[in-house]
C-alpha cells in the first residue's frame, strides 16, 4: 500500500479561499494538497476528488482520505458527492485507528448508492448505528449507543430527496453535542451525544468501504468554523484579586494568534503561581454576560484589532470599569483600535496604542539587552526572540506616565516594505534610521489611579514557552491588578509541549501525528 500525502506543510493556501458567507474551500479542484490517503485509491479527476476500488485493486478494510491541514470542532461543512456502487461516507470529529493504515473511527455522515444507509449517522469503530435516517436520536451512557430516538420523518420519503445516481449536497452542522446531517437542504438525521465518550473535535475524512468495486466523487468542499463563547474559571481558595481574560476568536493558521490557548495558558499559570489571584477566561469574543467583569481588578484583551477589535462596541462599558480603577492589558493585535474609534481611549487606558500610518508590524528578532527598574521587569533577564513586534506606537504626549518595559533597536530590514497602513511611513523610517530604541512593551499609570499595559508580541504561540517572554507579561498583568510582584518576578515552570498544544483552536490545529507508510503489496 502506498502513501499519498499532499501539501501537509501548506496550511493556508486553498484553505484560505474565503467566500463571503464565511465558508472556506478545503480542495483546490486540481490537487490533493492537504489530504493524505492511499495513492492507489484516491486521485483528482475533472475537478473532483475521486476514490475508487476495482476487482483488481480492492481493499480488506475501510480506507480513508484524511484532511491533514486541521481538525474540526464546531463547524458547518458542505460537500457535493456522487456515488457509484457500494458505500462511502464523510467522517468528522474522528480519530485514527492504530495498526490500520488510513483507518478512521468516529462520526460518519453515511452514503450509499442503494439508499439504505444514506443520511444516517454511523459511529465508525465508535458504536455503530447512532441515528437512523428520519430520527432525532440521543446517545447516553458509557457504551456510546443510542439510548432513545424520536421519529421526525419517514425514511422512505426522505430518500426521495436524494438522487442516488447523481450529484447531491451533504450539509453537516456540528455545534456542541448536537450533530445535524442534511442532504439537498433536507434534514436526514439529528444526533445529540450526551455520552462521556462524545467527541468535540477530531479529523475530517472521506471513506472507501470494503466490498464490491465502488467509486465516490467529491467536489465543492466548503467548511466554516463556528466559535462558541464560553468561560473557564481558575479558582483560588481565598482570592483577593480577580483578573479577567477576554480572548478573541480564531483568525490565523496553526500556532499564530492563538488567543484562546494563550489566554488559558497565562491565566492558569498566573493562578498557580499567585494563589491570591483568581483568573477567568472568556473565550471567542467579548462576553455577553453584563456581569462578566464584576469584581475584576484587571482585564486582559488578547484578540485581533483594527475595525474588528472586539472592544470597540463596548467602549462605554470599559470606560466605566476604568473609572473604577480597573487595570487593563492588551496583547499583540489587541493594542490596535482604529484611528477614528478607540485611539484616544487606548492612549488613556494603556498609555499608547498602534496607530495606522504611524506604527508598523514587521517580524524581527528583538534584542532586549537592558531591562528597566519596574515591577513588570522583576526577575526578567536580557533575551532575544523573534515575533511580530509592532513598534513606533502612538504614546501619550511626552510619555506621561508611560514606562517602557521592553525596548530594542529595530534593524533596517524592518523597513523593507513599502509605505502603507501597517508597513511603513516617513516618521518610522526616520526613527529606525536614527537608531532610536523602539518600545514594544510598556506599563502606564493613569490619572484615575489605574494601570495599563501594552505588549505587542504574542503573534507566535510558541513564544509563551520562553521563560522571560512569559514572565514579563505575567508580571505586568499582576501589576495592573495592583498585586505586589515578587522581586524575582512571577516564576512559572516552562510549559511542556502538551501544555502548549492544549486548547489550540481545533479548527486550525494541524495534526502532527504521522502514520508510518505501509509496505507495498
Amino acid at each position: 500500500m502506498n502513501k499519498l500525502v499532499c501539501g501537509v506543510a501548506v496550511v493556508f493556501t486553498a484553505f484560505c479561499a474565503q467566500a463571503q458567507d464565511g465558508f472556506v474551500s478545503l480542495f483546490d479542484g486540481k490537487t490533493l494538497e492537504g489530504w493524505e490517503g492511499d495513492e492507489r485509491l484516491w486521485r483528482v479527476e475533472d475537478g473532483c476528488i475521486v476514490g475508487e476500488t476495482t476487482a483488481e485493486n480492492n481493499i480488506k478494510s475501510n480506507s480513508f482520505l484524511i484532511w491533514r491541514n486541521g481538525t474540526v470542532g464546531d463547524f458547518e461543512l458542505k460537500v457535493e458527492y456522487m456515488m457509484r456502487n457500494g458505500n462511502s461516507g464523510i467522517q468528522y470529529r474522528s480519530f485514527e485507528v492504530e495498526n490500520a493504515p488510513f483507518g478512521i473511527g468516529g462520526y460518519q455522515a453515511d452514503i450509499d448508492e442503494a439508499g439504505k444507509w444514506t443520511g444516517l449517522n454511523y459511529g465508525e469503530r465508535y458504536g455503530g448505528l447512532l441515528a437512523k435516517r428520519g430520527e432525532k436520536a440521543i446517545v447516553d451512557g458509557p457504551k456510546h449507543k443510542a439510548a432513545s430516538a424520536e421519529q421526525f420523518a419517514d425514511p422512505a420519503e426522505l430518500i426521495k430527496k436524494v438522487d442516488l445516481k447523481g450529484w447531491n449536497e451533504y450539509h453537516i452542522i456540528a455545534k456542541g453535542n448536537k450533530l445535524v446531517q442534511k442532504i439537498n437542504g433536507q434534514v436526514m438525521s439529528e444526533l445529540t451525544d450526551n455520552s462521556p465518550l462524545a467527541r468535540s473535535t477530531g479529523l475530517l475524512a472521506f471513506q472507501l468501504h470494503t466490498g464490491p468495486a465502488m467509486k465516490i466523487q467529491f467536489k465543492n468542499i466548503r467548511y466554516k468554523p463556528m466559535t462558541l463563547k464560553s468561560k473557564v474559571l481558575f479558582k483560588s481558595e481565598n482570592p483577593d484579586k480577580r483578573v479577567v481574560f477576554v480572548a478573541g476568536p480564531p483568525s490565523h493558521g496553526y500556532g499564530a494568534h492563538e488567543h484562546n490557548a494563550g489566554s488559558l495558558l497565562l491565566a492558569r499559570l498566573l493562578n498557580q503561581a499567585m494563589p491570591n489571584i483568581e483568573t477567568v477566561v472568556h473565550k471567542n469574543g467579548w462576553p455577553e454576560d453584563p456581569q462578566a467583569f464584576d469584581g475584576a481588578d484587571a482585564i486582559v484583551m488578547y484578540c485581533d484589532g483594527g475595525a474588528r477589535h472586539m472592544v470597540l462596541p463596548h467602549i462605554d462599558q470599559v470606560n466605566k470599569l476604568i473609572a473604577n480603577g480597573v487595570g487593563l492589558s492588551a496583547i499583540h493585535y489587541g493594542v490596535e483600535p482604529t484611528t477614528e474609534l478607540g485611539n484616544k481611549e487606548f492612549i488613556q487606558w494603556l498609555g499608547g496604542c498602534f496607530e495606522t500610518h504611524w506604527s508598523v508590524n514587521p517580524h524581527w528578532d528583538a534584542n532586549f539587552a537592558e531591562l528597566p527598574d519596574h515591577p513588570a521587569a522583576n526577575g526578567v533577564k536580557p533575551f532575544t526572540i523573534r515575533d511580530e513586534w509592532y513598534f513606533h506606537m502612538r504614546f501619550r504626549e511626552g510619555m506621561q506616565g508611560v514606562n517602557p518595559i521592553l525596548s530594542a533597536k529595530a534593524p533596517k530590514e524592518t523597513m523593507s516594505r513599502p509605505d502603507g497602513r501597517h508597513s511603513g511611513n516617513p516618521d518610522v523610517r526616520k526613527s529606525v534610521g536614527a537608531g532610536e530604541p523602539q518600545h514594544v512593551a510598556w506599563a502606564s499609570d493613569r490619572k484615575d489611579g489605574g494601570r495599563g499595559f501594552g505588549f505587542t508580541g504574542g503573534h507566535f504561540h510558541k513564544n509563551w514557552a520562553h521563560d522571560d517572554f512569559r514572565k514579563t507579561v505575567l508580571n505586568a498583568i499582576a501589576w495592573t491588578a495592583k498585586v505586589d510582584v515578587p522581586e524575582e518576578g512571577i516564576h512559572t515552570s516552562t510549559p511542556s509541549e502538551m501544555d502548549m498544544e492544549a486548547n489550540i483552536d481545533p479548527w486550525m490545529k494541524r495534526v502532527r501525528k504521522k502514520r508510518p507508510s505501509a509496505k507495498k503489496k
